[in-house]
C-alpha cells in the first residue's frame, strides 16, 4: 500500500533560473526575466523592462531565506514560529498558501520528501 505524502514534509527549493537579492530594506527581491514574444512586444512598444523584480514582504523574505534544500515546510514553520510567535498565526495555513503561490508562479519547486 502506497503511503500518502504529507505536504508539510516537502522540501521547497528555489527554481533554477531565478536570481534573488536583498534590497535596502533587507527584503528579498526575485529577479524575473521577461522573455517571449508578448514580452518582447511590450518592451518594444510600451517600454516595459526586460527584468522585473518581485518583492517579498518581511515574512516572505524570512521564509525564502530559510529554504536551503534541506528544510521541510514543517521545519520552516518552527523557525517562523520562533521568530514571529503569535504574529504568524494562523501559521500553517498561511505558510502552505505562501508556498503554493510561489510554486504556481514557478519561483520554487519541491525536492522529493525524504522517506523516514
Amino acid at each position: 500500500m502506497k503511503k500518502k505524502k504529507n505536504y508539510l514534509d516537502y522540501v521547497p527549493v528555489c527554481a533554477p533560473g531565478y536570481n534573488w537579492k536583498l534590497n535596502e530594506k533587507k527584503q528579498v527581491e526575485i529577479e524575473v526575466q521577461n522573455k517571449g514574444f508578448y514580452n518582447w512586444l511590450a518592451q518594444k512598444f510600451f517600454k516595459r523592462p526586460k527584468v522585473s523584480y518581485i518583492s517579498l514582504d518581511e515574512y516572505g523574505s524570512f521564509v525564502w531565506q530559510k529554504m536551503d534544500g534541506q528544510r521541510t515546510i514543517y521545519d520552516i514553520s518552527f523557525l517562523v514560529k520562533e521568530r514571529y510567535g503569535e504574529e504568524a498565526e494562523p501559521l500553517l495555513p498561511r505558510l502552505t498558501k505562501f508556498f503554493q503561490i510561489l510554486y504556481q508562479n514557478h519561483y520554487i519547486g519541491y525536492s522529493t520528501p525524504l522517506e523516514k
